[in-house]
């Protein structure tokens, strides 16, 4: 047998073709010398969701028209020009359909769980699971990239030390003092629970140790991820793309940050990406705890059923100031009001969206401007000539004007949003001067 652990890129490419040609799991693991239950979970945790028709039919998973035993017709623009055209055949129907039922074919219920190797593939219009190799090892490479940065902490786990460390430091007692009347408690090291401060993980900060802001700071110190495996687990990429499968009309909201200096100030900017509104929020650190008490003022300030409605989805990407997902999903109560989910690393472009509209940000804020000068009242000024500045993507409208229409003026008045008109936009350095 393979004495190799990991599986490498012609393994799961030989995967691949012996699926095509619909060869079993223990065919395949003869093959690479495996044991077939290797291959088994290979598969399944690989899967490539791919939501293409058949020849002649569009993409549809509706149980009535897979079955040909749909019969509606003009529940659709598209269809209602068309005297004798079913609903089913153009596949727009199921977001506007009240009969719409999903769809799975009972074959990817057993082995071998993908539609590499089926014979209806071609003439099949529901959504394809496939196995491909490219794609299996990129998400090999990324969980292994992964798994060797951040901490290796639950949050369980970080409320405990926080508990213990963060009262003490307050009281002025260094950490060298509590690492060694609390050896048992903490189980950590004294370098450790230095590197935890340093990382913002703690309430406490370094401005509670009073020698260590006298320090002068280690150059060229590398600043790992915090968000790590065990706190991405059913939010991944993945999860939040099954997880908008599941409920099409769920609206998304993208979370990011927007820096000045190092280590200074920075901004927490919230991206409305159907109405292409942001938001944005002046933090003096880049931690956690700061998009958290953010989260809980907005939940305050909105009724709960407003918040609820505004905020029902949000992706970050794996920023160490998103590091607590539970503390923004819940509130004080444990009741959940939003639902986050995380990027993958170094992959930007999934919330493209935001990551565009700080161009207009980075004009009145280029990079390496120091943002502690700036108060609240004056980035709130900034983006509400940033939302009042029309878009051709919004039909020549700007994004106040189409947050307004859905949601009303009272919400953007509770953000602190005005609309400026449309000569007096200033979206330069001087709308700050």
């Amino acid at each position: 047998m393979n004495k190799q652990k990991h599986l490498n890129l012609e393994a799961r490419i030989l995967i691949e073709t012996l699926l095509n040609e619909h060869h079993s799991f223990k065919s395949i693991s003869r093959e690479l010398g495996k044991d077939c239950t290797t291959i088994s979970k290979e598969v399944k945790a690989h899967i490539y969701f791919e939501k293409t028709g058949a020849l002649g039919r569009s993409f549809n998973d509706c149980r009535a028209a897979f079955l040909h035993q749909c019969f509606l017709q003009k529940l659709c623009l598209r269809c209602s020009y068309s005297n004798n055209k079913l609903c089913w055949t153009c596949g727009k129907c199921t977001s506007s359909c009240i009969a719409y039922e999903k769809y799975i074919c009972p074959k990817l219920s057993k082995p071998p769980y993908v539609c590499n190797g089926c014979q209806q593939r071609s003439r099949c219009s529901l959504k394809k699971r496939l196995y491909k190799a490219s794609y299996a090892q990129k998400e090999y490479e990324q969980v292994r990239s992964e798994s060797r940065s951040g901490f290796a902490l639950s949050e369980t786990e970080l409320k405990q030390l926080d508990d213990v460390v963060s009262p003490l430091l307050k009281n002025g007692q260094s950490l060298h003092h509590i690492s060694v009347h609390h050896a048992d408690k903490l189980m950590k090291s004294e370098r450790t629970l230095y590197t935890y401060i340093n990382s913002g993980l703690f309430h406490a900060r370094a401005i509670d140790m009073p020698r260590t802001v006298h320090m002068r700071p280690r150059k060229n110190v590398s600043k790992t991820l915090n968000v790590d495996k065990s706190r991405r687990i059913g939010r991944d990429f993945r999860c939040f793309e099954n997880f908008l499968a599941e409920h099409p009309d769920a609206a998304v909201r993208q979370l990011d940050s927007v820096e000045g200096t190092k280590g200074g100030a920075v901004l927490l900017t919230i991206h409305f990406v159907e109405q292409g509104l942001q938001l944005a929020f002046l933090r003096q650190r880049n931690d956690s705890q700061s998009v958290i008490d953010i989260f809980n003022r907005l939940y305050l300030e909105l009724r709960t059923d407003v918040f609820i409605e505004l905020f029902p989805v949000l992706l970050a990407d794996n920023g160490s100031e998103f590091s607590n997902p539970s503390a923004i999903e819940l509130d004080a109560q444990g009741k959940r009001r939003t639902t986050m989910f995380y990027c993958n690393a170094s992959a930007s472009y999934q919330k493209g969206s935001c990551e565009n509209n700080h161009e207009m940000i980075r004009r009145i804020l280029p990079k390496g401007t120091d943002l502690g000068q700036y108060s609240q009242e004056q980035i709130d000024l900034m983006m509400s000539h940033i939302n009042s500045y029309s878009r051709k993507k919004l039909g020549n409208k700007s994004p106040y004007e189409v947050f307004e229409f859905q949601y009303g003026k009272k919400i953007l008045d509770t953000f602190h949003l005005r609309k400026i008109p449309a000569d007096e936009i200033i979206l330069s350095p001087e709308l700050l001067k």
